[in-house]
């Protein structure tokens, strides 16, 4: 199955960081370190970077910023290395932290470095190399959605763990909060889409269902495979969205990228996932499972999957603004205007189907 694992590749060279200064750090930092590393590059990554840094006798993963980013929000790679700390002992898929540096004297910005777990990560569509048929992929996608059950069952009353989100109130925080990131990253030509946010306001549930350790980007593309027994998810990734809320809106959020064989072509274009395999469940079955093994109603589900593509459609708008801007200029964003119109139509068709 070796032809199943995630491979890093060369290092671009606007991504490029001064290694002997990193190699010096982690030296003082991670035991038994020999040597100099050799520096190769993750795919994907649209927001941090992720490095491998193969020492001869050790793998080790290091996280960082693009060039130019603030420490903020999703940038704080800071807060990312505490989050994945306080969590590790009640929650073994996170990978170990190894180091975190504050000094930015050492690379200019904020990083850690993490262990490196070799196994596959799914993308887009799913390797022959896996073997699996309808029945393994059902059985691996019951077992992306026990992961995340197993997440939402950590106790999030643990003192390190109580210090990394609001607490209670956070659907009207997230309503709120995403509804005026909607508002300013409008443009010409942008749907308002101000019945979309009008019924997110008053059909949002008046108390979160608990509060509990959310992901808040949980995706294939984001847990590791065992290469040898690829039914087994030995690593949940990327940390820097988690927070304590609602586990309904960490579904519902997920459920935004899932793309199943029946949706139509412009949202098949969207996928970036596996998640139209034959044997994968559709979006209905992966809400009603979730359902069955925490307990917790998800009779009127309609507000969170809402608001997941809710949420996904203010990210696209986002960036489609910059693009207008011309604070960015990758070609592949002059659609990003339509695809956030797009799914503001998504949002509708369920809204249309829904009880106030």
């Amino acid at each position: 199955m070796s032809g199943t694992l995630d491979q890093a590749r060369a290092l671009r060279e606007e991504d490029a960081f001064d290694i002997a200064r990193v190699d010096a750090f982690l030296k003082q930092h991670v035991a038994d370190l020999h040597g100099t590393p050799t520096v190769t590059q993750f795919p994907g990554g649209a927001s941090n970077l992720t490095y491998l840094l193969s020492y001869p006798e050790r793998e080790l993963v290091l996280r960082r910023p693009p060039a130019g980013a603030k420490a903020k929000s999703a940038h704080d790679m800071l807060r990312e290395a505490q989050v994945m700390a306080a969590l590790k002992p009640h929650y073994r898929y996170v990978p170990a932290i190894l180091a975190s540096c504050d000094d930015e004297a050492v690379i200019g910005q904020h990083f850690y470095v993490m262990e490196r777990l070799r196994g596959s990560i799914l993308r887009r569509d799913l390797p022959p190399a896996l073997g699996l048929d309808a029945d393994g992929v059902r059985a691996l996608c019951h077992s992306f959605v026990d992961r995340l059950v197993e997440l939402h069952q950590v106790d999030a009353t643990q003192p390190a763990l109580q210090q990394i989100g609001k607490g209670e109130g956070y659907i009207a925080r997230q309503v709120s909060g995403w509804s005026e990131r909607w508002r300013q990253a409008a443009t010409e030509g942008t749907d308002p889409c101000e019945d979309v946010l009008h019924w997110l306001a008053h059909k949002q549930p008046a108390h979160d269902n608990a509060t509990c350790v959310i992901h808040n980007d949980y995706r294939f593309d984001n847990v590791v495979l065992d290469p040898l027994q690829p039914l087994h998810i030995i690593g949940v990734l990327d940390w820097e969205m988690a927070t304590l809320g609602d586990p309904l809106m960490d579904l519902g959020g997920s459920l935004a990228y899932w793309v199943q064989a029946d949706d139509d072509a412009t949202f098949q274009s969207f996928r970036r996932q596996p998640s139209n395999a034959p044997g994968m469940l559709t979006r209905r079955e992966v809400i009603d499972y979730y359902g069955s093994r925490t307990g917790w109603s998800v009779d009127n589900f309609d507000f969170y999957e809402v608001f997941g593509l809710f949420r996904l459609m203010v990210i696209i708008q986002q960036i489609y603004r910059r693009f207008a801007l011309g604070q960015t200029t990758n070609p592949q964003f002059a659609s990003f205007g339509d695809a956030a119109r797009y799914m503001g139509a998504r949002c509708r068709r369920i809204i249309a189907h829904s009880v106030l």
